[in-house]
């Protein structure tokens, strides 16, 4: 291999940072509007939105400041039992493809009341 091969080597290995990074970027937005847009649809969905904005993020923070394990196991529990409700039902964000019964996927889950 002469010094024309070694060249061609090093040239193969330059990388384009610039375009990494702004793929990289491209790539953290996209999945920064998606989770806004799937904790939007856990609002919707949850019947949260039924509350004023101040209330939710009164309740959110309520929930983060709390020190109580059993009270939060019993809220992930409670969220666990939603999602598979809405896997039965069929609805949209059910982890399906949203192509469910409507009707069963607006209904209120057992536990919602």
């Amino acid at each position: 291999m002469g010094s024309t091969g070694v060249v061609e080597a090093t040239v193969r290995k330059i990388r384009d940072y610039d375009a990494e990074l702004k793929a990289l970027g491209d790539k953290a937005r996209s999945l920064k509007a998606k989770k806004v847009q799937q904790l939007g649809e856990l609002v919707v969905t949850t019947g949260a939105d039924a509350f004023d904005p101040e209330t939710l993020a009164g309740l959110l923070l309520g929930a983060l400041a709390d020190k109580n394990a059993e009270r939060k196991e019993a809220w992930r529990a409670r969220g666990a039992a939603f999602f598979q409700w809405r896997r039965k039902a069929g609805g949209p964000g059910a982890g399906g493809n949203g192509g469910g019964d409507e009707t069963a996927a607006h209904r209120d889950p057992p536990d919602r009341g």
